[in-house]
């Protein structure tokens, strides 16, 4: 069987050590899973390589996603890439079935690691110095940005914004959770928001734009470039976050607030509640993601996961001529 995300309606494709399906949010976010034998198996083949082996090594972190496809029949790789850059779908809620507590962490680092280099490579992630960065949200922080502050919305954005690397994907995976209500991940397909055309035909859209981060990322550089780009069949692709973007004027400064205030007022935006061992993984350049506040509790915490990087095996969103 060689499972495709086109042919995906209401049914669900099963392949060797897997199961694809749409979810019932959206057609667009496609739900796959992998039985506990496929993820057992996989673990017991790469059992020699600690996380550790996949720092300091990075060509082990093709061998494992190898490992992984071979397990998959080789049906994997080919359904990750189309999956990926298909303007219609372009994001995947992936369950690897058995790992589901905090103390599988490195069992779940090295799935993702796997499922990641399938398709593309992870960048270094400056906060963490590693090509994957975790982080702990919990009640009170005093963070210099909103990836940490759990008592608030952190609207939609890009990754990747405020980097020279290019960023194609971004993959979100929950280690750990404890005392949660609330702080569902946030996700706005540009197609679907009904602005874009009116945000993206203005003069400001095209205009280059500075972006900095604060001293947490690590990034001591400033980047300039516009917030929309063009892919390769001419259509909008985004590079944005409120956060980090440095208007140099009053006309830039409330076009991109009215048009955070539209993305974040879009009728559109899906909800996504992602279990403990389970990640989201999305085609950065038309899908926005954020997340919703969480409900105060003095014991709340939550550990993710993330790794983001560009495409290897499948064509470039960004225009050529770029």
């Amino acid at each position: 069987m060689t499972a495709t995300v086109q042919s995906l309606k209401e049914s669900t494709l099963t392949g060797k050590g897997f199961t694809l399906q749409p979810s019932t949010l959206s057609e667009r976010l496609v739900e796959l899973k992998f039985s506990s034998e496929t993820v057992q198996a996989f673990l017991a083949r790469i059992a020699e390589w600690p996380v550790q082996a996949l720092e300091y090594k990075s060509m082990l972190r093709f061998r494992v996603a190898a490992i992984l496809d071979e397990l998959c029949g080789g049906e994997l790789k080919p359904l990750l890439i189309n999956s990926l850059v298909d303007r219609k779908t372009g994001a995947l809620m992936i369950t690897p079935e058995g790992l589901t507590s905090v103390d599988q962490a490195e069992e779940m680092v090295k799935f993702t690691t796997a499922i990641a280099h399938l398709f593309g490579r992870s960048n270094f992630d400056a906060m963490s110095g590693q090509y994957y960065a975790r982080f702990v949200v919990q009640n009170d922080d005093n963070s210099d940005s909103y990836l940490r502050q759990a008592h608030r919305v952190m609207e939609l954005h890009n990754d990747g914004t405020f980097v020279e690397q290019d960023t194609d994907y971004v993959l979100m995976l929950k280690i750990d959770e404890q005392n949660m209500e609330g702080g569902n991940s946030l996700l706005l397909h540009l197609d679907d928001w009904a602005d874009l055309n009116h945000f993206y035909s203005s003069e400001m859209a095209h205009q280059e734009m500075r972006w900095s981060a604060p001293p947490s990322k690590n990034t001591g550089k400033d980047v300039f470039h516009p917030v929309f780009d063009m892919d390769r069949s001419g259509q909008p692709i985004m590079s944005y976050i409120d956060q980090f973007v440095q208007p140099a004027n009053f006309e830039q400064g409330n076009w991109l607030t009215d048009l955070s205030e539209s993305i974040e007022s879009s009728p559109s935006i899906l909800s996504v509640r992602v279990p403990v061992g389970s990640f989201l993984l999305i085609n950065n350049h038309f899908w926005l993601h954020g997340r919703d506040k969480f409900v105060a509790h003095q014991g709340l915490r939550r550990e993710l996961m993330r790794q983001r990087g560009y495409f290897t095996h499948a064509k470039t969103l960004r225009n050529p001529k770029q």
